[in-house]
């Protein structure tokens, strides 16, 4: 009888320490795709790596996208020698609107990134003339546009002197608010919206890499 209780307990013991695991096993699955949904669907964040869209962003900021702005975005990752096996599927697919902040693949290498302004919908005539942004014969007043460098004499195509163009159904035309160093739509053409990763909504985290410090001033701005 001792013996069968000795062995009784040693089994319970075995049993408990199970659940244990299992109950850690199971919660940091449950953690894992938490943060996977999160990342697909909900916010992603990104690291700005280049000044194309200065003064609004500035290398080193850290920002937080939404994934859901523009539809339910399910991306398909599965790459066969450098290319894409299936098409992403979008659900519920949206426009973004003028002067929107976006992340999404670069056209010409869709394992990059880009972030740009959307500056031409679907339907818009737009042109560029002497570094000034015209859409349906109209100037574009664009608050966030940068120049540092003024037209020069003779036409600089396609950077300062560009179309006028259609943009097609679909698609968006898209440009760094650093005009003058910036590689988007005047270079390698229109977006198709289903590329889109998301909107920019807020910089989280600034780091000045030159100066070795925290801009802590930059915290929680909202990116317009």
């Amino acid at each position: 009888m001792a013996n069968n209780k000795t062995k009784a307990a040693g089994d319970s013991g075995e049993v408990k320490q199970k659940s244990v695991f299992r109950e850690y096993a199971e919660a940091i699955g449950i953690a894992l795709l938490l943060a996977l949904f999160i990342r697909t669907f909900i916010v992603q964040a990104f690291k700005i790596p280049s000044g194309s869209m200065e003064n609004t962003l500035l290398i080193g900021d850290h920002i937080i996208v939404t994934k859901y702005s523009y539809g339910i975005h399910i991306p398909n990752e599965v790459l066969v020698l450098g290319t894409q096996l299936f098409k992403d599927i979008v659900l519920l697919q949206k426009v973004p609107e003028r002067g929107d902040i976006i992340v999404f693949k670069f056209p010409r290498d869709e394992k990059r990134d880009f972030i740009k302004r959307v500056i031409g919908l679907p339907g818009d005539i737009l042109e560029v003339k002497r570094q000034r942004v015209f859409i349906n014969g109209q100037p574009y007043a664009d608050p966030h546009a940068r120049h540092t460098r003024p037209p020069p004499d003779e036409s600089f195509k396609p950077r300062d002197d560009f179309g006028p163009v259609r943009v097609p159904e679909g698609h968006v035309f898209v440009m760094g608010d650093n005009r003058e160093n910036s590689e988007d739509s005047r270079y390698w053409g229109f977006l198709d919206i289903k590329k889109i990763r998301g909107k920019a909504q807020f910089i989280y985290w600034s780091w000045n890499g030159p100066e070795s410090s925290i801009r802590f001033d930059r915290f929680g701005q909202l990116l317009e």
